[in-house]
């Protein structure tokens, strides 16, 4: 059996050849210093692409026989996801900078990220970094607005170095708290603003009775701790009459009474206070009047029937009647009906009457 090939290890400097290269040589372009995008996401994009998985660790450090030019080709087939279009661009356009750092430098300089998009590039900037420069965030590059919040052009070229402060937190250096928190934990360096009590507009901690002020709904007590207004019992209650009124903490709602109420004081037809028109109260709940039961006709005139429905009643006419005005007459179809059946018996002769005709005898 003959032995396989191995394909030769390029001497430093050295360029892919064309069959390793494939379809990558073909659409090469070249791109100048700091043409990448510098938006945060671009370079957060790329940070975790150009991480270099712990098997080419181990190639790099020597660990692994196979160090052909191969090797790199099959690198750079996985650093990014199919879909991710601006990072397969940049591999693309960018080709020999990474042949330069695998035949050159990837021992010195391991990490793939910092050699080609902060040092080689120039695009990007370490963690906690911004502008062409590189200048450390607010709050210093380990702790970006002290933990707080997000610097403006973080790990880019670009920005201000700005901070927007997380939810709670306020202030250049996002070290105060907004209204609604208070202060936790606070040095030149750390701050910790945690939520007021759900009842206090300003606190000075975490309950009710820190409250320096309450919120609209909420009132001091004796105390001096701040407790929910109901105004469900007030006076001159908020809601409608045939409103049903829930208090809830720091506020209130309205919802309708049972159909069978006109007032109440709870949920359901045993909880009205005045029954509404069409029921009456039977052993403290109010229950549908059946009208059409009534001795006194509901319905009057001829050919009219009731029905009883829920308060109420219809009234309509019987089977082969139609309301005109209030009256119940009979309708055109069925008397055109009847003088259909009258004519087609007056023209019909019955089978008695018919003749047969017989054979002379």
């Amino acid at each position: 059996m003959q032995s396989a090939q191995r394909t030769p290890v390029p001497h430093a400097g050295a360029s892919l050849s064309t069959s390793a290269r494939g379809s990558r040589g073909q659409r090469r372009r070249t791109l100048g210093e700091g043409t990448l995008p510098g938006r945060r996401g671009s370079c957060q994009n790329m940070r975790p692409a150009l991480s270099i998985k712990e098997n080419d660790i181990l190639h790099i450090k020597g660990q692994n026989r196979y160090t052909s030019e191969i090797r790199l080709v099959e690198i750079l087939e996985t650093l990014c996801e199919s879909s991710s279009f601006e990072c397969n661009r940049m591999v693309e356009e960018h080709e020999e900078h990474f042949e330069t750092w695998w035949f050159r430098w990837k021992t010195e300089h391991p990490d793939l990220f910092k050699w080609f998009c902060i040092n080689t590039i120039k695009v990007c900037c370490p963690k906690g970094t911004y502008g062409p420069d590189c200048n450390a965030c607010v709050g210093g590059s380990e702790r970006p607005c002290h933990g707080n919040g997000l610097c403006d052009g973080d790990g880019t070229r670009g920005g201000q170095g700005t901070c927007t402060c997380n939810h709670g937190y306020q202030g250049e250096l996002c070290l105060d708290c907004v209204e609604g928190y208070f202060s936790e934990e606070r040095n030149d360096t750390h701050a910790i603003c945690t939520e007021c009590h759900t009842s206090c507009k300003t606190c000075a901690g975490p309950s009710n009775g820190d409250c320096e002020d309450c919120k609209a709904g909420w009132e001091k007590d004796q105390q001096g701790a701040c407790i929910d207004v109901d105004e469900c019992s007030a006076q001159s209650p908020p809601c409608k009459e045939d409103q049903l009124c829930v208090n809830t903490d720091g506020s209130y709602s309205c919802k309708a009474c049972d159909k069978a109420c006109s007032r109440c004081r709870g949920e359901g037809p045993d909880q009205c206070l005045a029954c509404a028109e069409g029921y009456q109260d039977e052993d403290g709940t109010c229950a549908d009047i059946d009208e059409c039961s009534l001795p006194e006709r509901v319905c009057p005139g001829e050919h009219r029937e009731c029905v009883n429905i829920k308060g109420s009643f219809r009234c309509f006419c019987s089977s082969g009647f139609e309301d005109h005005g209030g009256v119940c007459l009979e309708s055109q179809e069925t008397e055109a009906d009847e003088a259909d059946e009258m004519h087609t018996g007056a023209d019909s002769e019955p089978t008695s009457l018919h003749t047969v005709e017989h054979e002379d005898l």
